[in-house]
């Protein structure tokens, strides 16, 4: 019996294809991909605490990069969106279940039953978590057009929380008590400026090595970035100077 041949014309081939076929861009891809990085994270956080957070690290870059590629060749109408969803798995989830790692394990918190000590790890890494969407939703909504936005960036949060366990810096308590301080900075009313591009540059640089060659001169380069982070996020808002000028590029990727 033969097989008949079926052909279908362009407007059915079309529509046998993924909604994102010719919606979507490049930047949209990265950011895409972003948020699949986000929960490679969370699953290796409690396996190699280490390479989880050089991954998020990773996911800052690839944040970043988005964000280039979107003014490079433009953005999509989706973009805003998705960059926003992507952050929730990098710069929410993530960070927040490698500091429930490092919390439970540093204070030796079994999870095999429910107790005081683990409920409260669990409740500080979950309002992490609903602080950090909290934030990106205001984010979307309020602070795409400036070149400045309110409340510590989740981008920031999760650098300082991954730099500062590659340096070594990963005191149970203290770890808690930075993941509790982002509860409240990630929605504060602080007013935090975009960086130019040459500060940008320079951070990037240094964010990178940071992921690379971790275990450099004494973890100089995590040192580095996460002094970096600091330096901006306590000194920015009253000591950086910048223009008030309209932000470019952002209606389709931003920094949250």
């Amino acid at each position: 019996m033969k097989r008949k041949h079926v052909r279908y014309t362009p407007a059915e081939s079309a529509s046998m294809l993924p909604r994102f076929v010719g919606r979507l861009g490049v930047a949209d891809a990265v950011t895409i991909a972003n948020a699949a990085l986000g929960f490679v994270a969370v699953v290796v956080a409690f396996v190699d605490i280490d390479l989880a957070a050089r991954l998020i690290l990773f996911a800052a870059v690839a944040d970043g990069l988005d964000g280039i590629l979107a003014r490079r060749y433009g953005g999509t109408d989706a973009g805003p969106y998705l960059d926003s969803l992507a952050d929730v798995a990098s710069f929410a989830v993530a960070p927040a279940a490698l500091a429930f790692v490092v919390i439970t394990a540093g204070l030796d918190i079994s999870h095999e039953t429910v107790t005081g000590e683990l409920l409260l790890v669990s409740g500080v890494c979950a309002l992490f978590v609903a602080m950090a969407v909290a934030r990106l939703g205001l984010y979307t909504a309020y602070d795409t057009a400036v070149n400045y936005t309110e409340g510590v960036q989740t981008t920031l949060a999760a650098t300082v929380l991954g730099a500062a366990i590659l340096a070594g810096v990963a005191d149970p308590w203290l770890v808690l008590a930075v993941t509790g301080a982002f509860c409240y900075l990630m929605v504060s009313r602080i007013s935090y400026p975009d960086l130019l591009a040459r500060d940008a540059a320079i951070m990037g640089v240094v964010h990178v090595l940071a992921i690379l060659i971790p275990n450099f001169a004494g973890r100089t380069f995590p040192y580095a970035l996460l002094t970096l982070g600091l330096a901006y996020m306590t000194l920015s808002p009253w000591f950086y100077w910048r223009e008030e000028t309209p932000r470019q590029g952002t209606t389709a990727h931003g920094n949250a």
